[in-house]
């Protein structure tokens, strides 16, 4: 089902859940600047409201915007909850970025918190969308790790947009779970539902979180911070990745584009660029000196380097380059943006 002409040039009322998240966060500015969107394949229409739904408020300069709207408290109590559920998800929302998650260490360590966090608080925002019965669009932050070495059923060498997803954690299998969800919603006539799987991102900004990934970032943002930090994984272990921008760039690309473009309800694989934590500290040692580099502690972790070694490395994305996504050219390019774009946590010789 396609957009009337009337709802195409309504203006555009958003809600991103995990909100006051990194990405969360990084949405609601980019949004915020254009001022439009051009929602569906249609004429670009002023962004009237984001509603940010999170534990936590998001920060002074989002919120001084007129434009926005906090909800603070847990997602799937606020949906549970009559009085609430309207403030989430108001009668009028266009467009729904869902981003918030428990990731993929915490997961894995409380299968309970997954389980409620991701795949029930998942379901929860679909049937509240659904109780609108206007089809609002909902665009579903997946994740690479859908996919995994399963045991008598390796990944090819490559990953492309036909690889069968065989998730090996509970992130993962509760993603995939979220995909197929929107995509009945979807076929259903219930939303029109875009899932989109993003990279591990690096360099993340702020403090380490609980996914398995997280030392991805920290293994470049401490040493820039002056800080001592680890690496679990062996140098040579190959990663996918992408800088905060490209995975932004997916996500908005997710919402503009047309349904006969953005083709069927399968998932779209983002881009991703191929590097090793070897090569990431030998770009930091370009970008920042040695001596930054040499902050780095080759410290293996079996239970981190066991969930990392079953994410693919090597990504063929044809169907989003086809939309104009490319990954980065290199990895030191990351770095220098992340060093331009967070002077205060740059404390280096």
């Amino acid at each position: 089902m396609l957009q009337t002409p009337a709802q195409a040039q309504r203006p555009c009322q958003i809600v991103i859940t995990g909100g006051a998240g990194f990405l969360g966060v990084l949405l609601a500015r980019s949004l915020l600047a254009a001022e439009n969107l051009a929602f569906a394949g249609g004429a670009a229409t002023a962004i009237a409201r984001i509603t940010l739904v999170d534990r936590a408020l998001p920060p002074t300069d989002v919120l001084a915007d007129a434009r926005v709207h906090a909800v603070t408290g847990d997602l799937n109590d606020l949906l549970q909850d009559p009085d609430s559920a309207g403030t989430v998800i108001p009668a009028d929302t266009t467009l729904v970025f869902h981003l918030a998650a428990a990731v993929s260490g915490e997961c894995e360590a409380d299968f309970d918190l997954g389980m409620r966090s991701n795949l029930a608080a998942t379901l929860a925002l679909l049937e509240r969308c659904r109780a609108l019965k206007t089809r609002p669009m909902l665009v579903f932050s997946s994740s690479l790790a859908v996919f995994g070495d399963a045991p008598g059923q390796p990944m090819p060498n490559t990953l492309d947009d036909n690889t069968l997803p065989t998730p090996q954690s509970s992130y993962g299998i509760q993603k995939f779970m979220g995909e197929q969800l929107v995509a009945d919603y979807t076929r259903k006539g219930f939303v029109q539902g875009r899932s989109v799987r993003l990279m591990t991102v690096s360099v993340r900004p702020g403090k380490a979180n609980g996914a398995a990934s997280s030392f991805l970032s920290g293994m470049l943002r401490e040493p820039l911070a002056g800080v001592r930090a680890r690496c679990p994984v062996p140098p040579e272990t190959p990663v996918a990745l992408s800088s905060a921008a490209c995975s932004i760039a997916g996500l908005i690309c997710a919402a503009q584009t047309s349904d006969a473009t953005w083709g069927p309800r399968t998932a779209l694989t983002l881009p991703a660029l191929t590097t090793t934590p070897a090569e990431m500290a030998a770009a930091l040692a370009r970008v920042a000196g040695p001596q930054v580099a040499a902050l780095i502690d080759w410290v293996p972790d079996p239970a981190i380097h066991n969930i990392v070694k079953t994410w693919p490395a090597r990504i063929h994305a044809q169907r989003a380059q086809n939309l104009g996504l490319l990954p980065e050219a290199s990895f030191d390019d990351i770095i220098r943006a992340y060093v331009q774009e967070n002077p205060q946590s740059i404390h280096t010789p």
